[in-house]
This record gives structure tokens, sequence and C-alpha cells, in this order.
């Protein structure tokens, strides 16, 4: 191989790196003895020619031959072997994928030639290396009559079960390429055959194979799937190259065959399981689907409230949380999430199960919680952060996560009387400046209700490091002495980057508007603008009327933020709604399809506010509330209260715009 790689121009050729001059090194180190080298030099190979994928590069074709001829030899390390085919696999597939300008030209000739020493592979003493190969000839692009004959072959011989899964998944992937050729027919027969088989993965790897090609075989043969994933033998699948997967992952590639989401597989699920990574992975599927389908929770609740006395701590806090996450829709069951209170087993990331079962009923707003609530705000250590967490959506999958601390206190408005003490006396302790910025914005979502607190408030105005947090949540209190206004008027006059909060602040318990206009004089109002910035000409109102131009200006700003931040405020200002209700009303476009984002919700508050000049919105949210899927932009129980939440604010504009467009909802 040395004389071969010498031969080639390497510096001539481009990898995801630039010059590929580095690549024939890569490959004798892939050759080496040396376990630890061997692997790095693998995975370096990989990142370079490989990456993220979106192109082929030129190095790409001229190292395939390499690749495969490494991954071919026995003398080689098993894993430097597998590394080598896993990035013919990833190259083979990318190549079907990417558009022709991102594909090297001399792709397509060089696999050709190689192809016949990818078919060698299937017959490699190693199973592991077998089913590489069959996975490689699986995703590639090359014909049904070169590839169906080797895998029946090899199928019909294969004695290694792991190693049977990934040929008959391989045998379905290349009959779909070419499904009127003579090969694929006989290969689609067996397939059917094999739907019968007596070992029942093969029978899962059939269904997978034929779903593709028949939609609708999951739903007739969904006994099938259910007695394939529930089966102890389901563990082969962690074997294979194709799935490498356990429990849990083998539930959701199986669901996600469903061309809509199955609540009966779902329920199958869900049925008792001496395998505790079973029960889990029906939660997981059962979030999946409820994170999606409003409708879904009625069918699927009692099946999880039958897992909150489950043997295992990870189940009893999915179960509780999954409850969270539904909130009101499953106050019914709150009494049997109170009987976790007390338990305090906990999960691998050390959250516990009373802390889920604290969660779910501050979402139910249930007043048994606010016991263990105060213990958790006053405590050293709680699964609540306080800090937020993100998660993307997943179309199939849940995440089970706790709420920030901050973010649990926000649901209990309702019982926030005997809470505000003990806030207030944390405040006194606190020494984290996140843990104090979450408190006091707390306590300004709560407003008045918190005036309580208003004395420590006041000792933290005079200490530089927490006199911002202080000044919010007075702002949001919105009740204060005149200590307190003295307090905020002299740090408006400090000047510096705060000045124009404190002198808000002033303004939105009582002061007058003066302050917060000087201070921003000295804000340039455009694009860049902070939205705070704005909300506060908002809240100052026709007093801002000499930032109407610059607002009206910002109100088609490509941003939909500051579009509707500049909208609001001007509506604010100037009255002006034939200006503001349009601009507002686009935003919300994407939700009579579905779609939510984030800067709908306060679009639809704003709306609100503006009375029945929000009457151009009707037509668009007027069948909104008839969806039944979640409007969500979040995974995790944020998507569940994103939903509520504008569903919630729907129905208020609709309430408060009045006539006969919203009397029919």
């Amino acid at each position: 191989m040395c004389k071969e790689l010498d031969a080639v121009d390497w510096g001539a050729l481009e990898h995801n790196y630039g010059s590929a001059e580095d690549v024939p090194a890569l490959l004798r180190r892939c050759a080496g003895p040396d376990q630890e080298d061997a692997d790095d030099a693998a995975f370096k190979l990989l990142n370079r020619l490989f990456h993220q994928g979106g192109w082929i590069c030129s190095a790409a074709p001229v190292a395939l031959p390499f690749l495969v001829r490494l991954a071919a030899s026995p003398d080689a390390l098993l894993s430097c072997r597998r590394v080598m085919l896993e990035l013919v696999w990833r190259l083979a597939a990318e190549a079907g994928q990417v558009s022709e300008t991102s594909l090297d030209p001399s792709w397509r000739p060089a696999w050709e030639q190689i192809l016949p020493d990818v078919l060698a592979l299937l017959t490699d003493p190693t199973p592991k290396i077998r089913r590489d190969a069959a996975h490689v000839l699986g995703v590639c692009e090359s014909r049904a009559e070169l590839v169906l004959p080797a895998l029946v072959q090899c199928w019909q011989v294969e004695t290694d079960p792991a190693t049977c899964l990934d040929l008959v998944l391989a045998l379905g992937r290349a009959a779909r390429r070419e499904p009127a050729g003579p090969q694929a027919a006989k290969v689609l027969n067996l397939l059917r055959g094999l739907l019968d088989s007596p070992q029942t993965q093969t029978r899962l790897a059939a269904a997978h194979a034929l779903a593709a090609a028949d939609p609708s075989l999951p739903t007739r043969r969904i006994d099938l799937l259910l007695e394939a994933v529930r089966d102890p033998s389901v563990g082969l699948w962690r074997h294979t190259t194709t799935v490498e997967t356990g429990v849990m992952g083998v539930h959701q590639w199986t669901a996600a065959l469903f061309a809509e989401p199955s609540t009966t597989f779902i329920l199958g699920l869900l049925k008792d399981h001496p395998d505790v990574d079973q029960r889990i992975g029906a939660l997981c599927q059962a979030g999946g689907l409820l994170a999606q389908w409003r409708s879904a929770s009625a069918a699927l609740l009692p099946a999880v409230c039958a897992r909150l006395d489950d043997p295992a701590p990870e189940v009893r806090f999915r179960a509780a949380e999954l409850l969270a996450c539904l909130g009101p829709a499953a106050a019914a069951h709150a009494d049997e999430v109170a009987v976790l209170l007390g338990d305090t087993a906990s999960r691998a990331t050390g959250e516990t199960v009373a802390e889920a079962a604290l969660w779910a009923l501050a979402r139910m707003n249930d007043p048994r919680c606010i016991p263990a609530l105060i213990e958790a705000i006053a405590g050293t250590r709680s699964g609540f952060a306080w800090g937020s967490g993100y998660y993307s959506v997943s179309a199939r999958w849940h995440v089970a996560v706790l709420p920030g601390l901050h973010e649990v206190l926000g649901q209990l408005l309702n019982h926030a009387e005997p809470l505000v003490p003990v806030i207030g006396a944390q405040l006194e302790a606190v020494t984290d400046a996140r843990e104090l910025n979450r408190l006091c914005q707390v306590l300004a979502d709560w407003g008045p209700v918190a005036k309580a607190v208003v004395p420590q408030l006041l000792g933290l105005m005079e200490d530089d490091r927490t006199w911002a947090a202080a000044a919010q949540a007075l702002a949001g209190i919105g009740m204060a002495t005149n200590r307190a206004q003295d307090a905020l008027l002299a740090r408006s006059n400090t000047g510096g980057a705060y000045a124009v909060l404190a002198a808000w602040a002033y303004w939105k318990v009582g002061g007058e508007p003066g302050p917060a206009l000087e201070a921003l004089k000295g804000v340039a109002i455009g694009a860049l603008t902070p939205r705070p910035v704005v909300r506060v000409l908002a809240d100052l109102g026709p007093h801002a009327a000499r930032y109407a131009k610059q607002l009206r200006t910002l109100t088609t700003d490509n941003d939909p933020w500051t579009r509707i931040e500049a909208a609001h405020a001007l509506w604010a200002i100037t009255g002006d709604a034939d200006t503001t209700a349009p601009v507002l009303t686009a935003v919300l476009q994407g939700l009579a399809k579905g779609s939510y984002l984030p800067a709908m919700l306060p679009t639809v508050r704003y709306l609100t506010k503006m009375g029945r000049a929000g009457q151009p919105a009707v037509s668009v949210l007027l069948n909104v509330l008839s969806r039944d899927q979640r409007l969500r932009s979040s995974g995790g129980w944020r998507g569940f209260v994103e939903d509520e939440s504008i569903r919630s604010a729907i129905e208020e504009l609709l309430a408060g715009c009045g006539g006969p467009a919203a009397a029919t909802i």
C-alpha cells in the first residue's frame, strides 16, 4: 500500500480541512499496531474526509480503495477496520443525497470499481465486518442487480444472528432502489416470508425492510411489532450496525414506522413488563405522543398513572414528570401524585421522585406542593436549578427534565402568599447573582401580591451588586414607599447602562416619567435596540411621543421580534392601530398551520390589549384552538406550557374582540 499511496499527488486534492496531503500519513497510522494511535488516526481521517457531510470532496474517491483495503485486512486492528467501513458507508450514503455540484465527478467511477471488494467483505471471517459491509450495501447507490444476489446468498448461509438482521435490512433498502427489477421482486417475496419467521427479531427486521414500500404494514401487523420490541431478544439489535441500539432505541425506531403516531402501539408498550428499560422506553414514547397531540392524553393518562407506583425510581420519576407536563389536564390524578412527595429515591442524574411530584402538583395548581417548595427554596440542594434549560423539539421523543426553581414558582401566583416571606428571607441570604436575579424576576411576575418583600428589596437597592435585580422586582410589584422611589431615582441619576432600568422602575412605582425620558436621550433607537428598551417606551406611552417616528420605521424590520415590540410601543404611544394591528397580525400567520414561534405569545397579548382594534387577528386565529396538534417550539415540559399559554392568550383575545367571530369559538 505504501508505494500506491506515494504515487498519489495528495497535495492536489482537498478534504474538509483543506489540502489532503495529510491523508497518506493517517492511513499508515490506521494500519499500525498501536491501538490508541490507530484509533486517533481513524477518527481524524473520518473527520477530514466526511466531517458533517454535505459534499463529497476530491480526496474521498481517491482514498476509497485504501479505505476498503484496510477494512479487509486481517492484520489491521478491528476497531480501525470498522471505522474505515463507517467512513465508507457515510460517504456512500452522502453521495446518493448531495447535488451533482457537491459530488466530486470521480466518485461514481471509483465506487463502481471498488464495489466487488465491498461485496467480498460479506464473507469476511469476522461477523462485525460482515455486518458493516451489509450496511454499506444497504445505503449505497449501487444497482440492485449487482448487490441483491450477493446479499441473498450471504443471507442463506449466515449463522450470526445480528448479521442476519443487518442483511435483512440491507435487502429491503437495496430492493427499494429498483423495485421493478426481477431481483427485487424475488427479494420482496423473501422478506414477506420472513414476517412469519420463527425468529422474533427477524420478523421485526422484515417489517422494517418492507414498511417503506408498504406503509399500511405496521398497522396491519402491529401485534408482530409489539411482540418483537417487548421480547427479551430485542437486545440483539444493540449488536447490529444498522440500528446499534438497545430497547429504548428500538422502541423509537419502530414507532417511526407508523405514518401517523399510533396510540395503540404506545398503549401496547405501556403494558406491564419485567424489564425496567422496557417500562422506561414506553414512557419515552408516551411522552413523545403527548407532546405532539393534545387528544392523546385521554387514552394514555391511565397507563402513565399506573407507573407512579413502579418499583424503579426512574420509572416513577418519568411518570410524575409526564403528569407535570400535562399539568391541568392531569389534575384529576393529583392525589396519586401527592403520595410521592415523600419519595426521596433518585434517578441516575440525581433528581428525586419527590421533586418530580412537587413539579407535577405545582403545574396542577395544587397547594400540597407548597410545604415541599418552601423547603426547596431555603434548602442547600434541590433537583431544581436556578438556570433555564432548552430542549429542541423531537417528533417522537420526550426529554424528561425538571425546570428551574424559578419556573416552578412562576406557576404558583394563586399560592404566592405563603411563599413570599420565604423568598424574602432568601433574598437576604443568597450570594449567587443568578439565583438573586431569578428570585427577583419571580417577584416581578407575581406583582402586587409580593409587596411584603419591599423592605428586603430596599436593602438590596443599597448594594451596587444587587440593586438592578431589586429594581426589576420593585417595578413588577408596582407598589412601593417613598423610600423606594428615592432609591430608584438616585440610581437613575448615576448614568451608565442601567440608568434606563432605574428610571423606568421609578416610573413603574409611581414616579414621574421625566427621569426615564432623560435616560433614554442617550439611547439610539434602531434595529439593534434591546427589546427591554423598546418595552420601556411602550410603558411610557404618550410620554415617549418623540420616538414614534423611529418606532414606525422599525415596524418594517426583518426581525419579527423587532417588528412586534416596535408595533406595540407605537400603538401604546400613538394609538395608531391601523399601522400596528396588521404588523402584529402578520406575525401570527403560521399559527393557522400549526407553526409556533416564541414571538407569537407576546404578539397575541399585545393585540388583546388593543381591544377591538385586534379584530384583524380573529380570522387568522379562529380555527387555531380546534387544532389537536400542540403549538410549541421547544421540547420537554416547556413545549406543553407553550401550548397552554398561547391557547389561553388566543381565547382571551377572541373574547376581548367580541362580535360574531369570537362567539363561534
